[in-house]
């Protein structure tokens, strides 16, 4: 494979790590804005088993000192290209720069944990709700 397809293919696994935690991180706030502004969707089940799913591999992720694959990945696929950060890629660059944070393990887990007891809590308030049948419906 070429540098430069390599170098798309990161950035590909760059914007799925990207939509990744903007499905936890927004579904957690949609899901919170559902609660108090009565909306029925936040309570669908597979959904809410997919967001809760989620944090928990995040967490168990950090807890067990294990690197995200989707992170081990795109930095591969970069090394292959010749260039181990994203600084030849317009989307890779910003996606990095938004996403990628420098400080000890420890506080990552320790935000990952909390997050996930706030996304526990609402599982336990705010649990999921399968909709009711139709009446007069074959």
């Amino acid at each position: 494979m070429s540098q430069g397809a390599l170098t798309v293919v990161a950035d590909l696994t760059l914007i799925a790590h990207a939509a990744f935690i903007v499905f936890v991180v927004a579904g957690q706030g949609l899901i919170l804005a559902g609660w108090m502004l009565g909306w029925r969707w936040p309570r669908n089940p597979p959904f809410r088993l997919a967001h809760a799913g989620a944090i928990a591999l995040v967490v168990l992720e950090s807890w067990f000192g294990v690197t995200c694959p989707l992170t081990w990945l795109e930095f591969r696929l970069r090394a292959a290209a010749g260039s181990p950060l994203a600084a030849d890629s317009f989307v890779g660059y910003w996606l990095q720069r938004l996403i990628f944070y420098d400080a000890p393990s420890w506080v990552f887990t320790l935000v990952y944990t909390s997050f996930a007891v706030v996304v526990a809590a609402t599982l336990v308030f705010y649990p999921p709700k399968r909709r009711a049948a139709r009446r007069g419906t074959v």
